[in-house]
């Protein structure tokens, strides 16, 4: 199946148009931010559901008190464009936050049960079925004078870190500087061969990233939608410029649409309605 291409912008819309119809189909309490394109925020109602995650998730995160820390993170556009003063909007109640999708599926209990990842998810990760779902994590990536960059990782799954895309924008840019700050970077990477475009580098984000599963001798997955070919390609002209042999073959790319062919059911049904994510 070719997914249909969709810009940054154009996914937000299908997804604040599919998380409307979702929230009024099953009655459940939910926000628009100001604005000519709104975007739909989730909030717990007093039944305990909570829109943005299927019912089995939400029900295993809360009861995890690690995983349920997540859930505290305040959204950056809770105190500039809150609609209702009385409700403060957190990050993962955002139906367009790749770090709900990523906790939707991992805190299934029928991808992650009995401390065991489903074989099928396992095996297409290439990890230890035992390995435990660790979100949010900050190994540190190593600068100059012995100092770390705490660059956030939002999963990681043994000696898998594992970074995830829905609508965002980029990968970030940044000038010369702020990449040359880093310990590994001339051993890990041809410089001339990342992306440039007129002195800036293009996906600051993955560099450091990849910096971060190489100094912590790990392996590193970009989780992305299919949709966003803009992202795919961003990742593909980082990895690239690795020129260090024996690691590269440790960095990959997976779409949620083929992690949704190894998901039990309900679960795809869920993604599918609410994000259009259909296995690939």
């Amino acid at each position: 199946m070719t997914a249909e291409y969709l810009t940054s912008a154009m996914l937000r819309r299908e997804l604040s148009a599919r998380s409307r119809e979702f929230a009024r189909t099953h009655k459940l309490l939910h926000d628009l931010t100001p604005g000519s394109s709104p975007a739909v925020i989730f909030g717990r109602d007093e039944s305990g559901r909570h829109g943005n995650f299927h019912v089995e998730s939400y029900s295993r995160i809360c009861a995890d008190p690690e995983w349920a820390r997540r859930l505290a993170k305040v959204h950056t556009s809770s105190r500039r464009n809150r609609a209702r003063a009385d409700w403060k909007w957190m990050e993962l109640d955002a139906a367009n936050s790749s770090d709900a999708l990523l906790m939707n599926i991992f805190c299934h209990p029928g991808v992650f049960s009995d401390g065991k990842l489903r074989p099928e998810i396992a095996n297409l990760l290439n990890v230890d079925p035992d390995t435990q779902p660790c979100f949010g994590i900050h190994p540190g990536v190593p600068l100059h004078k012995g100092r770390l960059d705490r660059t956030e990782i939002d999963l990681q799954l043994g000696n898998l870190f594992v970074e995830a895309k829905l609508t965002e924008t980029s990968f970030q840019n940044a000038r010369p500087r702020l990449i040359e700050r880093y310990r590994d970077l001339e051993t890990v990477f041809d410089i001339p061969r990342l992306p440039w475009t007129d002195g800036i580098v293009q996906g600051y984000q993955l560099i450091r990233n990849v910096l971060a599963a190489f100094a912590s001798d790990a392996s590193f997955c970009v989780l992305s939608d299919a949709r966003r070919r803009d992202l795919i390609e961003a990742w593909y002209s980082v990895l690239s410029a690795v020129h260090y042999p024996s690691f590269a073959w440790r960095l990959k790319l997976l779409t949620w649409q083929e992690m949704a062919t190894v998901l039990p059911t309900d679960l795809q049904q869920f993604l599918e309605i609410k994000y259009g994510i259909a296995p690939a």
